[in-house]
Formats: structure tokens, C-alpha cells, sequence
């Protein structure tokens, strides 16, 4: 197919990284005893191969065998895009009237791969149940590949590092611009205009989800966002962001209060800020997941606050599309999690309190674990805002 798009002009890394990042994929394949993995991951297509579009809310895959060269199964539309940002020299493209499961496996039958063991991530978000089904009913039982990849993303390269830390650059830039903008009369509509036009200035890029941001009594329910209130005087103020560089993300939780706030919330903020910090100290490589955690959960119940603090203490970050913006699928900072802290990994750490529909504080910081700990990536002070 001509084009005057340039091959890779926009791609995230060097031809080389993804080269890499394939062969030690196609190695796990080969140890689970898989031929050929269909990807239809957004986040695993781009850490694989630099492919990124907002339209991945159409069908595409990634055809990886063990053994071979991939293929790229993409919609019309997006080939561009993939040629732009791959090293990729070419794909199988569909038309917009084509079935793209028959398209599929009319691929995997002109590559002789039908009758070789297939596998695909069961649990993938973006695999639609009529998809799985129509694929089951043409190849028969897949093998479930789910933890083929993410393992390989869960430890970040030193230039993947950078992407994020350039993200924690973006984020404090729209966190400073959004507490600027808290006052007496301004609606939530403007708090969140003033941090994500300042984090976009800054260089972010579309985000794999909205800032969580409420004022008032709408800032006690979890996952709040913005409906055009209007702050008053005594009111409490969430903030959590992101923000995004090549498709890696860095968020962050700040809290502020707009007058004098009551006792309760000041103790709470301050357990809070020591809960964190209990966190944060517990992060060292050959630690497992759940130490952070137990660590949170310390400070929080000695504080008599473990109703208020129902979740994790923390979660995976890097690659990110909609609908969110972490990667708390692939590592979790909670009990129960065994999986041994490496150099390289990177979390967003957030711990909050909450009483239900009155307010929320919190305070968070993206982080990577490094040989003799953490190092934080934000530059932002942690205390409640106070206005």
C-alpha cells in the first residue's frame, strides 16, 4: 500500500527495544507451550510494537508465534497510525464491511498456524465475549495466555523510566495549576480546566483516564468526578491526575480545604501523610508487594481509621489506554501479594480516608523501586492545602 507516512517517524522507542521486547515474549510462549499468542491488548500491541491509537475500540490483533514474523491484523483506518509508529513493514488490513474474526483467521490459515496451539489472553478488557466465542468456534479450546506479557512490562527499562518521570513533570505542573485555582465562587468546571490545560501546556498527551476531582460533600464518595459545582467557603477539595508521555502515565492525589476543616479530617490527613511514608519506607527490592501494604495498614488501624480504608495501597504504572490509567492488573501493592519487589518497577501509591459523602483527604506519589529503595518522581509538597 503507498503512503507518504514515514515508517517509525513517530514511534516511542528504537527499532531495536521492540525487537527485544518480542523476543523475550516469544520466549515465555515457547516455556507455556503456545505457537502463536493473538494480542489484543491495547497496552500490550503498544509495548510490543509501538502501536497507539485512540481507535482501538475497533477490533486489532497481534498475530505472535514462537517462532516467525508477526502479523498485524488493523482496520483500514488505523494503518496509518501503525505505520507511523512501528517498525512494522507492514499489516493485514480490513475493511470497515469485513468480519474481522473470518479476516483473522484467514491470516492465521494463510501462515499455516490454524492447527498449531493458540492462545489469547482471557482476561483482556478488550476482548469482547461474541469475539472470544466466534474465535473458540473456528480454532477450538485457546489457551489462556493471560501473564505471557505483563510480567516483561512490571520492570521498566531506564528508557521507559524517563517517560514516566517526564509524565510525574506534566502531572505536578497541572496539580499546582489546579490548586491555584481553588476559591470561593469557582465551579469544579474551572479547577479542572486550569490542571489539565497546564499538564497539557506541559507536554501530556490524552490520558488514560479523567481527573477524579469533587468538592464538598461529593468529594466523600470515591471516584468522584466534576459536575460543574460551585466550591463555598468550609468546603474540602479532591484532586487526583494523571498525566501522560508516549502512552506512559504518572498520577498523583493532593488534598485542600477552603477555610478551617474540622478535627477529624486534620487527623485523618495526617495518618494519611504517615501512611505513605509507612509505605514508601517498606519499598526495597526482595520485599514482597504486600509489605507497602501491611506497612499503610499499620499506621491506618492504629489510627482507628481501618473502616475508612477499604482497598490497596497501591498499583503498578506505566503503559495506560482508557479506562484507565494505571497498570494495577499486572501488580497490586496489597495482602496477599507475593510477587517480590524489583529495581526497575514502578507505582502509583495513594492512600485516602474518607467519611462516605462528607469528604475525602489523601495524598499520593508515583514512585520507582530502585537498588536500595524508592525515588520519588513528583516534586510536590504532600500536606493539605489550606485556603
Amino acid at each position: 500500500m503507498q503512503t507518504n507516512v514515514i515508517q517509525g517517524r513517530e514511534s516511542a522507542f528504537a527499532a531495536e527495544e521492540y525487537q527485544d521486547r518480542i523476543q523475550r515474549a516469544r520466549a515465555r510462549l515457547s516455556a507455556a507451550g503456545v505457537d502463536v499468542m493473538i494480542v489484543t491488548g491495547p497496552e500490550n500491541i503498544f509495548w510490543l510494537t509501538g502501536q497507539q491509537t485512540p481507535g482501538y475500540y475497533t477490533f486489532q490483533a497481534l498475530l505472535l508465534p514462537a517462532e516467525g514474523e508477526p502479523v498485524f491484523v488493523i482496520r483500514q483506518l488505523e494503518y496509518f497510525n501503525f505505520i507511523a509508529n512501528t517498525f512494522i513493514s507492514d499489516a493485514a488490513v480490513y475493511q470497515d464491511g469485513d468480519n474481522p474474526v473470518d479476516f483473522l483467521f484467514s491470516m492465521l490459515q494463510q501462515n499455516n498456524w490454524q492447527g498449531k496451539r493458540i492462545g489469547i489472553d482471557k482476561r483482556g478488557w478488550f476482548l469482547p465475549i461474541a469475539v472470544y466465542e466466534a474465535l473458540q468456534s473456528k480454532l477450538g479450546e485457546l489457551a489462556d495466555c493471560a501473564g505471557i506479557i505483563e510480567p516483561l512490562r512490571a520492570v521498566k527499562s531506564a528508557a521507559e523510566l524517563e517517560k514516566i518521570a517526564t509524565a510525574a513533570r506534566y502531572v505536578d505542573a497541572g496539580m499546582k495549576a489546579g490548586l491555584a485555582a481553588i476559591r470561593e465562587g469557582a465551579d469544579e468546571n474551572a479547577l479542572v480546566s486550569a490542571m489539565m490545560g497546564a499538564a497539557i501546556a506541559a507536554g501530556s498527551e490524552y490520558v488514560g483516564m479523567e481527573p477524579l476531582v469533587s468538592t464538598g460533600p461529593r468529594s466523600g464518595v470515591p471516584h468522584g468526578t466534576w459536575r460543574r459545582r460551585v466550591m463555598e467557603a468550609g468546603d474540602p477539595v479532591f484532586l487526583e491526575m494523571s498525566a501522560a508521555h508516549d502512552r506512559y502515565h504518572a498520577a498523583l492525589m493532593r488534598s485542600a480545604w477552603l477555610g478551617k476543616p474540622p478535627a477529624i479530617a486534620l487527623e485523618m490527613e495526617k495518618v494519611c501523610q504517615e501512611a505513605l511514608q509507612a509505605a514508601l519506607d517498606a519499598i526495597r527490592p526482595g520485599e514482597t508487594c504486600a509489605a507497602p501494604h501491611l506497612a499503610c495498614q499499620r499506621v491506618i488501624d492504629k489510627a482507628g481509621f481501618t473502616d475508612n480504608f477499604k482497598k490497596r495501597t497501591g498499583y503498578s504504572i506505566g503503559v495506560a489506554f482508557a479506562p484507565d490509567w494505571g497498570e494495577g492488573g499486572i501488580l497490586s501493592l496489597y495482602s496477599g501479594v507475593d510477587t517480590v519487589l524489583q529495581p526497575g518497577m514502578t507505582f502509583h501509591i495513594p492512600p485516602a480516608l474518607r467519611v462516605y459523602g462528607q469528604f475525602t483527604v489523601g495524598v499520593s506519589e508515583t514512585i520507582v523501586v530502585t537498588e536500595t529503595g524508592y525515588r520519588q518522581l513528583g516534586s510536590l509538597a504532600r500536606p493539605l492545602t489550606l485556603l
